[in-house]
């Protein structure tokens, strides 16, 4: 089969690899009908990630036919669309049964490694590195779903590719993000980055009442998007201060809320600030926590801080002022599983754009390493990439 494979930072290419075989009673096979490209992947691209392997398959935003199951498998049949959540779960371990699906304890196959980066063996991922299990993802013709009477949802009669795909990953990131604000009827939030999670965000602060969403970002077509999803006001970060515009904003209290949407690759904004970080980017490849330092900095007293965007190793932040100003910070990977249903109805209620972002769409695979690319630098305003394979 054709799979879009890691070879090295920014090496990316679409290989011809083995098709995936059923391993375990609990597996199915799936024909993928529909994929795309995320923000997290582009950190894998930037060799940001570590326990990468050369011919690793990318892709943890998949959906599809199911092919093949494994014996006595009984969830789904032959011919189901299904939707597969970027984690995998058990269903068994005791954070399962919490429903804190993003940290299952038994379905990374490397869960030791896990455990010695994070002081915790997390779930494992689809198509992100060895420290996640090395699982083949979804930027493929087929793939192996683990474990797979647990997680992935069947598709509702009636709804079309382009309604659910994003339930995998990014609307339910996004969401999550949101409810980790702890957004009230009234509320002012302020939302770093209008990438796709930022994009859901918006659309869900909207959802929750918000009735001042702050979209901070610099490029034209997320911008606009920023607007479609909902937001109430734009600050160009590259053209003016983001912290003396969210005061104005908010007549010199902060926001009651802010979400870091952009996480371990933030670039810099305007003014001293801006220029230290482009030279710390040219400099070294460690992660930076623009967006995090403005996000802590802007909330209110008491606010909450929510990270949905990545970060995958230790980082500076102004504890002091976490500490001083009384702040909540929530994170974590989504509990994917915990959202399908009720993101469900909210698509089919129409409440949710679940299509305005993707800007690029191919049938190919061959396709993949020039739309990572395009995706990577945002050009040829390219805001989501989306393979429609069958």
């Amino acid at each position: 089969m054709k799979a879009l494979c890691w070879h090295g930072k920014n090496d990316i290419r679409c290989d011809t690899v083995p098709d995936p075989k059923i391993e375990d009673a609990r597996d199915v096979i799936i024909k993928v009908t529909s994929c795309a490209i995320c923000g997290s992947d582009l950190h894998l691209m930037d060799g940001l990630m570590p326990t990468m392997k050369s011919g690793d398959v990318l892709g943890h935003e998949f959906m599809g036919e199911v092919v093949e199951v494994g014996q006595g498998f009984t969830k789904f049949k032959k011919g189901d669309r299904i939707v597969v959540p970027f984690n995998i779960n058990c269903g068994e371990c005791d954070q399962c049964r919490r429903g804190n699906w993003s940290v299952c304890e038994r379905s990374n196959r490397n869960g030791e490694m896990a455990a010695a980066q994070f002081g915790f063996p997390t779930a494992g991922l689809f198509g992100y590195s060895h420290l996640t299990g090395g699982y083949w993802g979804g930027q493929a013709e087929y793939v192996r779903v683990p474990m797979a009477d647990v997680a992935p949802m069947k598709v509702p009669e009636g709804m079309t590719d382009d309604d659910v795909l994003f339930l995998t990953d990014i609307f339910p990131t996004g969401y999550q993000g949101a409810e980790h604000a702890e957004i009230r009827p009234g509320d002012t939030t302020a939302i770093w980055g209008v990438g796709p999670v930022g994009y859901f965000a918006i659309q869900s602060a909207k959802v929750m009442g918000a009735e001042r969403i702050i979209a901070i970002e610099s490029v034209p077509e997320r911008i606009a998007l920023a607007k479609k999803a909902g937001a109430t006001d734009i600050i160009d970060f590259s053209k003016e201060d983001t912290y003396e515009r969210i005061l104005e904003i908010t007549k010199g209290k902060g926001a009651d809320s802010v979400i870091d949407c952009v996480g371990m690759e933030a670039s810099g904004g305007h003014g001293m600030a801006g220029m230290l970080d482009a030279v710390k980017e040219k400099l070294t490849s460690s992660e930076r926590t623009t967006a995090l330092d403005q996000a802590i900095r802007a909330v209110r007293g008491c606010g909450v801080v929510s990270v949905p965007g990545v970060y995958g190793g230790p980082v500076s932040v102004n504890m002091g002022s976490i500490v001083q100003k009384g702040l909540t910070m929530r994170s974590g990977q989504t509990h994917v599983k915990r959202y399908l249903e009720p993101l469900t109805k909210l698509i089919q209620a129409g409440k949710i754009d679940t299509t305005s972002l993707i800007s690029h769409r191919s049938t190919d695979l061959k396709q993949g390493p020039d739309l990572y690319q395009k995706f990577k630098d945002k050009t040829d305003g390219c805001t989501k990439v989306v393979f429609n394979l069958a």
